[in-house]
């Protein structure tokens, strides 16, 4: 029996898009770097951001396909349809790192839509936990961005520049006052590097709304260059919902501005996500003016469809490490650059769908993360059942990107 007519359609896709629509096999340097016009470090409503065809979930499609489960590559062909950042995360030589983003900024260009691209590589990232790793000092980092930075070119680029690498930085996991200092000027300086490039669009690390205090997180950014760059980014790797996040990001943002333009101000001194709303919009308005220029800011959407994992009282006597690959997600609102919100300049998933964020035992002995029975695969490696979880709680529910196809 043939599937029904729009399974055997989606089918169809999926194997497209695992085959690579016929863009994969295409040699980087047959179209070469558009410069970008006027406007180049926004975001119009209406940005098409770029849908890797040979990306993980619709591997995943064409496996499942393969083994005759239907409703799984159905599935996975959706997620396959919508934007997903590219990550680079140090693992290449630095003129491997340059063509890499080259090819990619290729493609994207021949799809005629504009890559979100993740750099992961700062000396001591992750605080050396479950994603440990990057450069092995700031001459090697500064380097290695200047290898990216050549490989944008003067495409249209958004930049997530290290998750993590601020709201967790040394002065939060015991690290030095120089470690601290290094690694506000590896951010600052990579910023610099990377605003070379006409098209960058540029956001540093923020947290998310559960984490830093406003007035910690503001202070922050400044010192790590927000300044010269695009803006800051939210919830990357995390579950936090859009309204918390969009109110945190409208905080951070006019107190960004109050420290700036402010004499004696300390970062003690905003209003932060813990007062009552009232109070906190009162006082900004009292002390920011309505058309004071503000950073920008965007939202990880990945997977907070559903919002923060709370596991059940008294389950866990140590940490239930609800940050990592907690039961029952789900995919968000899907990557949009047209928010309707002045400051929210897209909705982006930048942590990969159905990647794991680490080997979970939520301070029990291990090895299994108790939530699943089993061993969670390392940070970064591919989940097909986390994939298809994510895809099942999707809110609002899983679609087919109907922007798929390239625009003339």
């Amino acid at each position: 029996m043939r599937p029904p007519h729009p399974v055997r359609a989606a089918l169809s896709l999926a194997v497209l898009l695992a085959s690579g629509l016929g863009l994969a096999t295409a040699p980087a340097q047959a179209a070469a770097p558009a410069a970008p016009a006027s406007g180049a470090r926004s975001l119009a409503p209406d940005t098409r951001f770029y849908v890797d065809p040979g990306s993980k979930a619709a591997q995943q499609a064409l496996t499942d396909l393969k083994a005759h489960d239907l409703q799984g590559a159905l599935e996975m062909a959706q997620l396959a349809s919508w934007p997903v950042a590219q990550w680079f995360n140090g693992t290449a030589t630095p003129q491997e790192t340059t063509d890499a983003m080259a090819a990619l900024q290729a493609k994207a260009a021949r799809a005629r839509q504009v890559p979100v691209t993740v750099a992961y590589n700062v000396p001591g990232r992750d605080c050396s936990q479950y994603s440990a790793g990057g450069a092995s000092n700031s001459t090697e980092y500064a380097a290695w961005i200047d290898a990216l930075a050549r490989g944008i070119g003067d495409r249209k680029t958004v930049v997530v520049l290290e998750p993590d690498g601020l709201a967790l930085s040394p002065a939060f996991c015991g690290g030095t006052a120089t470690q601290q200092q290094d690694r506000l000027a590896e951010i600052s300086g990579a910023v610099d590097r990377l605003e070379q490039q006409r098209g960058a669009i540029v956001y540093l690390d923020a947290g998310h709304s559960s984490w830093q205090n406003v007035g910690t997180q503001a202070q922050l950014l400044i010192d790590g260059g927000v300044a010269k760059a695009q803006g800051f980014f939210l919830n990357v790797s995390n579950y936090q919902t859009d309204a918390a996040l969009t109110r945190y990001g409208t905080l951070v943002s006019q107190c960004v501005w109050y420290l700036q333009n402010t004499p004696g101000a300390t970062a003690d001194s905003c209003a932060n996500q813990y007062w009552p709303a009232a109070d906190a919009d009162a006082w900004y308005a009292e002390r920011v003016p309505a058309g004071a220029k503000l950073p920008h800011f965007v939202i990880d959407s990945s997977r907070n469809g559903q919002g923060p994992w709370t596991p059940e009282p008294g389950k866990y006597t140590g940490d239930p490490q609800t940050w990592c690959n907690p039961p029952a997600r789900g995919l968000g609102t899907r990557p949009t650059a047209n928010t309707g919100r002045a400051l929210l300049d897209a909705f982006l998933w930048i942590k990969v769908p159905g990647e794991s964020d680490g080997s979970c035992t939520r301070g029990t002995a291990g090895p299994a993360d108790p939530e699943y029975g089993s061993v969670d695969p390392i940070a970064g490696g591919w989940w097909p059942a986390q994939a298809r979880s994510l895809a099942d709680n999707a809110a609002p529910k899983l679609t087919f990107n109907t922007g798929l196809l390239p625009q003339h």
